[in-house]
């Protein structure tokens, strides 16, 4: 049962977790399950101020922004989506140490009030932590849909901290809950201690005594459970401090289990479970059960022939909405650029040069790229991600990730890389280990992306056959499963599972569609327009000093002797290093046609495309590898695809040989 503290009033504008924070009096942490609507509440609090980075020395996204309320400036955490704080995650460690270390003024932990006893597990946990918190019931309309009532005073009276019905999407109850932040602020409550089980509690006591005798900066009683769940991360620390403690620990560990028959960290889970249950139970109200639209859609969504299918139509229908709406808007734009292309640069010769046809040039294409094609892209997705349909074809896919040592959420990463596979090592975040985000931004590199498509579609399918693109697609599905799984056996580290709420389907919001948009698109800008630029200008100048005959003579042994291609290739594969879709402009140049048919044989032609689709995508992915992972293992990928691909194209090109 749970323990009701009285509360007490205390300034809360001496807290640590607002060091470095200037001119901020409170600092509001929001925390939660995944599909929640913790996103949508992080919007609404903090509107269009906002600022999305990494947590110092990880790879985990920190998001966040500023709340001006009644002359009091307020800073908005908005924290990972997690499901506990079990430390199987980076996500899980960098939570539990920012509430238990920074100790946030106040914690806001975003529930969705139609699945109240799944959420609650969390909240338990939070409980344990100490922290400050007020319990954002979100979703209540989703709750009403589903015929479930809860009696909100009576939720609050058992947890001992204050509850607020919202409906984020919406905007309701924001206010109520930005009112209820400051209160409870101003009002500082004593969390209420969860208890436990007999056998469990004793054991919890026992080792609070004995941690009452150390400095630590954890919460003492959320410590005892800690180690007695047998944490690795707290057993270390603690070790360090008293390993006399750790014994102990082991010793209560050990009669927990004697007693329960199971591992004490089961024990300990199940009595939580049992608390969010029995609250549940209490405050809320179930209707007859009516069969709901997410009942009916997720019998083709979850069907075991039929929610594949479904999948396939909706990432076909994406991609090709991608490219229809991407080739109408590329149309307009290169229309609107050659105009500007058709006056004089203001400077002339080799300077000229190098900034008109290198600089300009690269702005243009990342103009061309970005708008035309990512942005179609990434829009639907979000609409798919917020309608909830995207959790659904993680868990259809789970079982498949895991042969590559990842989980259903992978795909999303890979589905981003088709739009560009720079925001799509980005979203590699989202796994939980150091190695499964290792894994998926080396597979998300060997996806196909738009500049890829480009040179597939205008070497291979406009001259020697669209069942030949086709074909390399489906060779780009098996290599990436072999080598992915190739990468799971060789790559220290540990492989976690998939866990996921499966929230109701609904129509997306607008704002919040358009913000994910952008929030992705600006990743891009940052990086893949510098890159393009620079690249571009360097290439140029180059071109300029007259060193592209002797590149394409030393490369001579690659391209000719052992690709079969003509030897201007080599500079080819250089300027693709750059950006992609180069590869097929330059040839234009090159052979002063766009008919490749006349200048290649379709061998040629499909060898070009198939070492281009393989090969370490571009530039500017590597800037973003190098950012997520460091230089050392973004320069491994990129020497072994590149090598990779060179020795596929040779095989590749003495196959089709015999047959073509």
């Amino acid at each position: 049962m749970i323990g009701f503290p009285g509360t007490r009033s205390t300034s809360s504008f001496s807290s640590s977790s607002k060091r470095g924070c200037k001119d901020v009096d409170l600092v509001v942490a929001l925390a939660g399950n995944a599909n929640v609507g913790k996103s949508a509440v992080f919007n609404q609090l903090t509107g269009v101020d906002q600022i999305v980075g990494n947590w110092p020395g990880k790879t985990v996204e920190r998001a966040e922004g500023t709340l001006q309320y009644h002359g009091r400036t307020i800073r908005v955490i908005d924290l990972p989506g997690i499901y506990s704080f079990s430390t199987y995650s980076m996500e899980e460690l960098v939570s539990r140490d920012f509430i238990a270390l920074e100790r946030p003024d106040i914690v806001v932990n975003v529930v969705d009030a139609s699945a109240l006893e799944r959420n609650l597990f969390f909240t338990v946990q939070l409980l344990e932590l100490e922290a400050n918190l007020i319990v954002a019931l979100n979703q209540i309309d989703l709750m009403e849909k589903k015929g479930i009532s809860i009696d909100y005073k009576k939720l609050e009276e058992i947890l001992g901290v204050p509850v607020v019905p919202t409906v984020a999407t919406k905007g309701k109850g924001i206010s109520e809950l930005t009112e209820g932040i400051v209160g409870l602020a101003d009002h500082r409550r004593v969390p209420p201690a969860i208890r436990y089980g007999r056998e469990v509690e004793d054991r919890i006591e026992s080792l609070v005594s004995l941690l009452d005798k150390i400095e630590i900066g954890y919460p003492r009683r959320w410590l005892a459970i800690k180690l007695l769940e047998r944490d690795e991360a707290i057993t270390k620390h603690i070790a360090a401090t008293d390993p006399r403690i750790v014994r102990a620990a082991e010793d209560l560990a050990k009669e927990i289990e004697r007693i329960h028959g199971e591992p004490s960290g089961v024990v300990i889970s199940a009595e939580r479970y049992k608390i969010a249950d029995e609250i549940a139970r209490e405050v809320q109200m179930i209707r007859t059960y009516e069969d709901t639209l997410t009942d009916r859609l997720d019998r083709i969504a979850l069907h075991p022939v039929l929610g594949y299918v479904a999948i396939v139509a909706v990432i076909g229908g994406l991609l090709a909405w991608t490219f229809i709406v991407g080739a109408w808007i590329s149309g307009i734009l290169s229309l609107a650029f050659n105009s500007i292309e058709q006056f004089e640069p203001v400077v002339s010769g080799p300077i000229g040069d190098i900034l008109w046809n290198g600089a300009f040039t690269g702005f243009v294409a990342g103009v061309t790229l970005v708008i035309p094609y990512v942005l179609p892209f990434y829009i639907i997705l979000a609409v798919i991600e917020n309608s909830g349909y995207l959790t659904r074809i993680s868990l259809m896919l789970d079982r498949g990730m895991h042969k590559l040592g990842l989980h259903g959420k992978a795909i999303i990463p890979l589905i981003l890389g088709y739009g560009c596979n720079v925001p799509a090592c980005f979203s590699c975040r989202i796994m939980e280990t150091p190695k499964q985000k290792l894994i998926a931004a080396f597979l998300v590199t060997l996806v196909p992306c738009t500049a890829r498509t480009v040179v597939i579609l205008g070497l291979v399918a406009a001259f020697v056959g669209v069942w030949w693109a086709v074909g390399l697609y489906v060779l780009d599905i098996i290599l990436i499963i072999i080598l992915g799984r190739i990468a799971f056996k060789i790559i220290p580290g540990e492989s976690v599972g998939l866990i996921m709420e499966m929230p109701s389907y609904h129509v997306p919001s607008a704002k919040v569609v358009l913000k994910q948009t952008w929030a992705r698109t600006k990743s891009l800008l940052w990086i893949v327009f510098p890159a393009y630029i620079i690249g571009s200008a360097v290439l140029q100048a180059i071109y300029a000093a007259g060193w592209l005959n002797p590149v394409n003579s030393v490369l001579g042994a690659i391209t000719v002797d052992w690709l079969g291609l003509p030897a201007v290739v080599g500079i080819l594969l250089i300027f693709g290093i750059v950006r992609k879709e180069l590869t097929i402009l330059m040839l234009a140049v090159i052979f002063q046609t766009t008919d490749f048919a006349e200048v290649m044989s379709p061998v040629q032609l499909i060898v070009l495309a198939l070492v281009t689709m393989i090969y370490i995508p571009c530039l500017a992915t590597i800037l973003s590898l190098a950012k997520e992972f460091g230089w050392r293992k973004a320069s491994a990928i990129t020497v072994f695809e590149v090598a990779f691909s060179i020795f596929l194209g040779g095989i590749a090109f003495r196959l089709l040989s015999l047959i073509m």
